[in-house]
Parts: C-alpha cells; structure tokens; sequence
C-alpha cells in the first residue's frame, strides 16, 4: 500500500513545555527524584532526565567516578532541543567531584543551558530562607555525612549537629519511613538552630518538609525540595507551591 496523505492545514499551540524544560542527571539507582519533580512539576514545565553510570556502593570514591560520564549523560537529554537548566541531581556526588568541575561537565554536555546542582540547590536555598545555624541529617555513612558537614561549613553556615544513618545503598534508602524522617528530623533538632536541613535526594523528605516545620515551627530545607525550588526560579518559573514548606510559600 502506499500511503498517500492529503494537503492539511495542521494548527499548532504552545505544546506540553511551553514555560520551561529542565533537565536532571540522576545517579543509576536513584527511584525518588523523577517521580517529586515530575509530581510538583507545574503546569508548562517539562521535566526530563538521564542516569549516569557508577558502581552500585554509596562512596566518595564511587560517586566521584560520575565525572567522566557526565557530560555525555546530560548531551543526551533532549539532544536536538535545549533545555533551560542542567543539573546534577546527587548532593553527595556534587562534593566529591567538586561543585566547580560538576557544573562544568554539565556546560559541555549542555551548553545552552544553566547549569546547577542538588549541592548548590540546598545552598541557595538555605540562603533564601537566612538560615544562620544548621542541624543536619542525612542517610549517608559517616564519611559522606562528614564531606557534606564540611562543604556546608565552607559555604559559611555553622553546622551544630550533622547525623547520618550509615546507609550504603539507594535501595535501602528509599525505604525509610516518613513517621522516622519526622521523628529523626525532631531528634536531631536544637534549640539554637534556625533551619532544620534533610540532605540527599533518595529518602522521601520532601513528603515530611510541611509536618516537620509545624512541629519544630523551624524553616526546613531538604534535598529534592531545594533543587525543585532552585531549578525552577533559575528557569524563570516563580509560582508558589503548597506543601512544600516555607521556601516555595515565601521565596
């Protein structure tokens, strides 16, 4: 058979992406951040993403090896358009490679783009909110919790208490519950902190932000939270967001 077609007056409109497309490199295992950023994706905003590969263990030494695919990974995200930001969706993999050399890896695979990461999201998000005295938690080991600890430092936050769950794998922290991320977000709390900070993008702390900052009336900034909110004002997209704490209410 062959086909045939006739003359049509195709009409178009403004398509599925029309305020902005943004663009997530996720580590191989990682099963929570597509499913937030497409969940609180607002109306207009593309979401879309590709995995660079790296050795299954949680590790400095693993999650540094992500450099040399990086750029590749992020070139492959809509290849033949251009997205409006790049970035690397992984806390601790942004400092073990270096936020620097992160954000250059992703400016060779996406040129056009803004490029950011997870890291630097939670940073300019601990900003917007003025946070002063930090309380950390996070799933990592001791020896990411402690990187993570010191580049926040370094970024000129006082760190009262950073603790970790000495958990290796992504498969194992994505099934920490969200009454324990409550009571462990509570646990860790002091009195002097400003600012209440769940750091990585594998646990399900963005379900918990809104419960934790009634409870402990402290502004919380965790992960996936602070990248959603940091990806989208850098793509110009400023609509408010509820239930997501008082970063997305007020800032």
């Amino acid at each position: 058979m062959q086909v045939v077609s006739k003359k049509w007056n195709t009409r178009f409109d403004s398509g599925r992406n029309y305020r902005a497309k943004i663009g997530y490199v996720v580590i191989p295992n990682e099963m929570t951040i597509e499913a937030e950023m497409i969940e609180h994706a607002p109306e207009g905003v593309g979401m879309y993403f590709n995995r660079v590969m790296m050795p299954r263990e949680i590790s400095t030494e693993s999650l540094a090896k992500c450099v040399t695919g990086l750029a590749k990974a992020a070139s492959e995200i809509l290849p033949d358009d251009h997205l409006d930001v790049i970035c690397y969706a992984c806390t601790s993999g942004t400092i073990a490679m270096g936020e620097e050399r992160t954000i250059e890896e992703l400016q060779k695979g996406a040129p056009y783009a803004k490029p950011t990461t997870l890291a630097t999201s939670v940073v300019e998000a601990l900003r917007a909110v003025s946070a002063k005295k930090i309380v950390a938690g996070c799933p990592y080991r001791d020896e990411l919790a402690t990187n993570a600890a010191n580049f926040f430092e370094i970024k000129g936050f006082e760190v009262l208490d950073f603790q970790g769950l000495n958990l290796d794998y992504d498969t194992d922290m994505i099934k920490i519950s969200t009454d324990f991320i409550v009571e462990f977000a509570r646990a860790i709390d002091r009195s002097e902190a400003d600012t209440i900070l769940l750091s990585c993008g594998a646990p399900r702390f963005m379900e918990t932000v809104q419960e934790i900052e009634e409870k402990t009336g402290k502004n919380v900034i965790c992960s996936n939270q602070a990248m959603l909110w940091n990806t989208l004002r850098m793509a110009g997209i400023n609509d408010k967001l509820d239930g997501l704490g008082r970063l997305f209410r007020e800032h």
